[in-house]
């Protein structure tokens, strides 16, 4: 009964909207191919060859093409001169990125660096991360963490096939990831009852996951009716009593010798100091530290690369 009335209410308000916009005008728009209602040019995407359908599309349409994804604009651009013009004379317009509701609610109302709009606060926090946390020398001393995760995980294969049983290459990549994130970012391994593990497939699938409320933000009852928002819920408090139990065993005076000069170190040291540009607290040092963004910082062993991350 209930998605009886769901349905009802939305087939009544849809034309409303629709009609409100055409009412509206048509704004500037690059060409494009013409758009379902509500779903725009969904039907037009294939998944599994993207690239080639966009570019069947721009043969027809030009370099510069517009289109909809279910009530959200999107802009194709097909051609490197155009693409030039976007993301180096106007670098500026197109830095941002969309956020969802999960990667706002999971970054902490978007105090992440992936997330955060390219403001002051944007660049005052890449300024720390590259010239405090993740300096050449501070990489290099991570070094050995690495290669002992890849020794593990080498033997553990080894082991299995010694024994003839099947390897889960997944569940082995994983287990290597997880333990360089947190040997270099906490100072310890997490291999108690996979807890580490699940939260970072928690988190990773409800990143995933689609709201309707990201395309239209007054449909936000329909998530919550289909439990999306409270399963949203539960992983960002799973997430966050995972940090808080990291950053007090931190702040004891028993911590183990390990966690002196981790990632979570230097952030506590530099909030205590206040030597930072930014004030932060412990919800901004939670959102740097989020798993799935450090992980492309760590696994970096070589030094052009993060030399050329440097300059820029």
């Amino acid at each position: 009964m209930v998605m009886v009335i769901v349905w009802l209410l939305t087939v009544i308000a849809l034309p409303i909207i629709f009609l409100l916009r055409w009412l509206s005008g048509k704004p500037r728009r690059p060409p494009g191919p013409p758009r379902l209602p509500f779903i725009g040019n969904l039907l037009q995407y294939t998944p599994s060859n993207l690239h080639i359908s966009l570019a069947n599309l721009s043969r027809k349409y030009g370099a510069l093409m517009y289109m909809e994804l279910i009530g959200k604009p999107v802009i194709v651009i097909s051609s490197a001169k155009i693409a030039k013009e976007a993301l180096k004379h106007n670098d500026l317009g197109f830095s941002g990125r969309p956020c969802t509701i999960s990667s706002t609610k999971l970054s902490y109302d978007i105090r992440d660096i992936t997330n955060a709009p390219y403001t002051e606060y944007w660049r005052e926090m890449r300024k720390m991360v590259v010239l405090r946390l993740f300096t050449l020398k501070q990489v290099n001393s991570f070094r050995p963490v690495r290669e002992d995760e890849v020794s593990r995980m080498v033997k553990a294969i080894s082991r299995q096939a010694d024994a003839r049983q099947l390897v889960n290459l997944n569940e082995v990549a994983l287990s290597m990831s997880s333990g360089i994130i947190c040997r270099v970012a906490f100072g310890k391994r997490y291999d108690e009852g996979r807890r580490f593990d699940r939260l970072l497939e928690d988190m990773q699938s409800v990143l995933m996951e689609f709201f309707v409320a990201d395309c239209f933000p007054w449909l936000i009852w329909i998530d919550k009716l289909r439990g999306k928002v409270s399963r949203l819920e539960k992983v960002f408090e799973d997430m966050d009593s995972f940090y808080q139990d990291v950053i007090d065993e931190h702040l004891s005076s028993n911590r183990p010798e390990s966690m002196d000069g981790d990632i979570l170190d230097l952030l506590i040291r530099l909030r205590e100091d206040g030597s930072s540009s930014v004030q932060m607290d412990w919800e901004h040092i939670k959102g740097i530290i989020m798993v799935r963004r450090i992980l492309c910082f760590i696994l970096m062993d070589e030094q052009h690369v993060l030399q050329n991350r440097n300059k820029k």
